[in-house]
């Protein structure tokens, strides 16, 4: 429980949020009626975990694979509240995990994966640098608040 206290919260909270552009450029090309290029899920997901293995990997985050997990557990949230918000003023009625309860732990699972993923990613980025993991979570702060030059 101590190492989620640890994590650099604003910084999930906006990766997850950055992944909401899957889901809204979804919503967009069904509501303009425009056809969506058959690779373009795909090449949304692939942007998203580049920037997301880049500003973990590239960064000295202490736990990067529970920052990344954590990441797609927020996104999942975030597409799920998004698709109650916008389903029925768009369709009229409530669809998407809220509509279908089933959906919502494979949606956690799934997006989950797709953190711990991006988070293995990440780490290896981090170990190429030369990045090893601090001795308490104390150092592990003060490495994340560090924004000067190291040494």
């Amino acid at each position: 429980m101590a190492a989620l206290k640890d994590l650099r919260w604003p910084l999930v909270l906006g990766l997850g949020a950055l992944a909401l552009a899957r889901p809204v450029t979804n919503t967009v090309f069904d509501q303009t009626g425009a056809d969506r290029p058959a690779g373009l899920p795909v090449i949304l997901t692939v942007v998203i975990t580049v920037v997301w293995v880049g500003v973990v990997g590239l960064r000295d985050i202490a736990r990067p694979v529970l920052t990344l997990v954590c990441t797609g557990l927020a996104y999942a949230v975030f597409a799920t509240v998004l698709s109650a918000a916008l389903s029925p003023m768009l369709t009229g009625e409530l669809q998407g995990p809220l509509a279908k309860p089933f959906a919502i732990v494979p949606m956690l699972l799934v997006n989950g994966a797709w953190g711990a993923a991006a988070g293995g990613l990440a780490l290896l980025v981090q170990r190429a640098r030369g990045v090893r993991p601090p001795a308490d979570t104390a150092d592990a702060r003060r490495r994340d608040l560090d924004t000067g030059p190291r040494p």
